[in-house]
């Protein structure tokens, strides 16, 4: 897995399956969190997502008050983050 950022965005490319994925992807948000209330986040091709990004991604949204704009490169995981009735809270969409 590779993190990119750019202002307030930050681009996942690879699978989301570890620890250390997990920590990288906190570690990138935080430091765009320190500036900006609204991230976009861009999962390029990940077949899923990690119960702990996505733990933290709530935290992010409901105790934070951070808006998250998530863009969507997988069908799978488009449809796991529906399936968990997360798209309205991540505001994710299919690209």
């Amino acid at each position: 897995m590779q993190v990119t950022m750019s202002s307030n965005s930050i681009t996942i490319a690879g699978n989301i399956k570890s620890v250390n994925d997990y920590q990288d992807i906190k570690t990138s948000i935080n430091d765009l969190v320190n500036n900006h209330k609204t991230i976009n986040i861009i999962i390029q091709d990940s077949l899923s997502i990690t119960s702990s990004v996505i733990g933290y991604l709530n935290k992010l949204v409901l105790k934070d008050g951070i808006k998250i704009n998530m863009k969507i490169g997988d069908t799978q995981l488009m449809e796991l983050l529906d399936d968990l009735n997360l798209t309205s809270v991540f505001s994710a969409r299919k690209i």
